[in-house]
């Protein structure tokens, strides 16, 4: 598919699919006989993944660093798992906070109704 398609599929901009191949966050994507950029749905499937860790606040420098170790190979599981973990505790703590943030808000929004 075009990179407007996937794009479209993927909720991001083609000037960050761009950016995500030029940082090497993708690898370089398939061409076309025209020589434009062919995207496979396992390119939609890691750029799904991205999205995710950087919506969980995933540092760029940390993901450049997951796509590489992925690139590597299997024997890299063992240290891409330990990011993931490290990643998902900072997510959970995260999680932890707003849930008291949240708390707060329906405390004082109780107030208010009880009072109005």
């Amino acid at each position: 598919m075009t990179i407007q398609e996937a794009a479209r599929r993927c909720g991001l901009s083609a000037d960050t699919l761009r950016y995500y191949e030029r940082i090497g966050l993708i690898h370089a994507v398939g061409r076309n006989g025209s020589g434009h950029r062919d995207y496979a749905e396992h390119d939609l499937e890691w750029l799904d993944f991205l999205t995710k860790l950087r919506s969980t606040g995933m540092s760029i420098a940390d993901m450049c660093r997951y796509a590489e170790l992925r690139r590597a190979g299997a024997h890299t599981a063992g240290e891409r798992r330990l990011m993931l973990e490290r990643h998902r505790e900072k997510v959970a703590a995260r999680i932890a906070e707003l849930t008291q943030d949240l708390s707060a808000l329906d405390y004082k929004i109780k107030a208010y109704r009880e009072t109005t």
